[in-house]
């Protein structure tokens, strides 16, 4: 029996051809845009007003604000392209090492040259805009996108670690990855934010520390400053050696 009304059309809902080039439209000129701002805030500095983004970008700021609603929504938006590229990339160098600890050197190496490439972008994607501080909303975003980007990368390092500590410190593993992204990021962020020096290390020569570190600790290069002979204990460097006594009873 054929219960279809009378009108009734049955198959696939129409689509609107216009409304789905517009949304097409719409998607392309939102990814100009953020192409056109990172470009800009690469050359302006994080700190860049979004007119300056604007006027870098050919546009005006309403245009921006039509897309994006306020600065907040711009960070969170070029916050997603550019942690996406990143987390790409350290998944990369992730895949091809042969050791967790080589693992965690690719990684907080890739890491360390993406930000390098663009400071000013990091920075613009990390930090907080003043009209956060009003409404609140923007942080929320902001966070959000760098939270989940951080949460994933210390999904990523924590997998090839669990074997590292399974037949020794099996609960104090769970910490560890966290405790291993907060020194990479911390330190990370320092480097990136010191002058250029003589004595300031490259992004490789700052993984291999930072990984050194996370493995080892700092007690090797104590270590090799200690002046004492091997095996001194700390009392006895601190006694001075005794004189024999002319005067004592044989």
């Amino acid at each position: 029996m054929n219960n279809t009304q009378p009108g009734s059309r049955s198959g696939p809902p129409v689509v609107d051809g216009r409304s789905a080039r517009w949304d097409a439209h719409r998607g392309e000129r939102r990814r100009s845009l953020i192409k056109e701002s990172r470009r800009a805030i690469h050359l302006l500095g994080a700190d860049a007003s979004m007119d300056d983004i604007a006027a870098a970008a050919g546009t005006s700021k309403s245009v921006f604000y039509r897309y994006f609603g306020d600065k907040a929504g711009l960070q969170h938006a070029v916050g997603e392209v550019v942690i996406a590229q990143m987390q790409q990339k350290i998944l990369e160098a992730a895949k091809s090492a042969t050791s967790p600890r080589q693992g965690l050197l690719n990684m907080v190496s890739a890491y360390l040259e993406m930000a390098e490439t663009s400071p000013s972008v990091y920075a613009f994607v990390t930090q907080f805009s003043v009209a956060d501080a009003t409404s609140g909303q923007g942080v929320v975003q902001v966070r959000g996108a760098l939270g989940t980007f951080f949460e994933e990368i210390t999904a990523m390092i924590a997998e090839p670690m669990r074997g590292h500590f399974r037949d020794t410190e099996p609960v104090l593993s769970e910490y560890w990855p966290t405790a291993a992204i907060g020194l990479v990021r911390t330190a990370g962020e320092l480097w990136l934010n010191t002058p250029p020096a003589p004595g300031k290390p490259d992004h490789v020569t700052m993984a291999e520390q930072l990984t050194k570190w996370l493995f080892l600790g700092i007690s090797p290069d104590l270590d090799r400053r200690r002046t004492g002979p091997p095996h001194t204990t700390t009392e006895q460097v601190r006694q001075p050696m005794r004189q024999p006594n002319p005067h004592a009873e044989r």
